[in-house]
């Protein structure tokens, strides 16, 4: 699983990509990905924001309370 500071960092690369006009993006790794259109950095970017938004939430707890007159 990637962390919230890594997914960041690409999402910044992203944006920088998608203001400048760039189609293609090479990682520190030395991957590059190139895209066919400004929609599917975007898309990108949306799916990065969700993947942020899913660790960054804090885990909900649901308590269920179950009572009786002991009848």
């Amino acid at each position: 699983m990637t962390s919230v500071t890594k997914l960041r960092e690409y999402r910044e690369q992203l944006q920088d990509a998608r203001f400048s006009g760039v189609r293609s993006l090479t990682d520190q790794n030395g991957e590059a990905v190139q895209y066919r259109s400004q929609a599917e950095i975007e898309r990108a970017i949306a799916a990065i924001d969700a993947e942020i938004a899913t660790l960054t939430r804090g885990r909900q707890t649901l308590i269920r309370l179950q009572t009786s007159k002991g009848l």
